[in-house]
């Protein structure tokens, strides 16, 4: 088998593995987040400030979330491309 194929496969079994582990990761924060906002809309006893700053929070790792995932699909493409710029040179 030629190394660059077998390095293409690789990378997209890695870029496979970590699309199915974040989407797992997104699931799991999205239902922690439904059942804390269930507590907090019936949390009579916090404060509205506090409420704010919990959703404050939770648009902080969105955000996070969301900026670590473009980051690592930016970094799979350039990879992709790499190769298929070698590739093309090469022929």
């Amino acid at each position: 088998m030629d190394q660059k194929q077998f390095v293409k496969q690789m990378i997209d079994f890695h870029k496979t593995s970590f699309d199915n582990s974040f989407t797992a990761m997104v699931m799991l924060q999205e239902q922690t987040e439904k059942m804390m906002q269930t507590v907090l809309d019936q949390a009579s006893w916090l404060p509205d400030d506090g409420k704010n700053v919990l959703n404050q929070w939770i648009g902080a790792y969105k955000k996070g979330r969301d900026d670590f995932k473009k980051a690592v699909d930016d970094n799979f493409k350039k990879v992709e491309d790499y190769f298929s710029v070698t590739e093309k040179a090469k022929k």
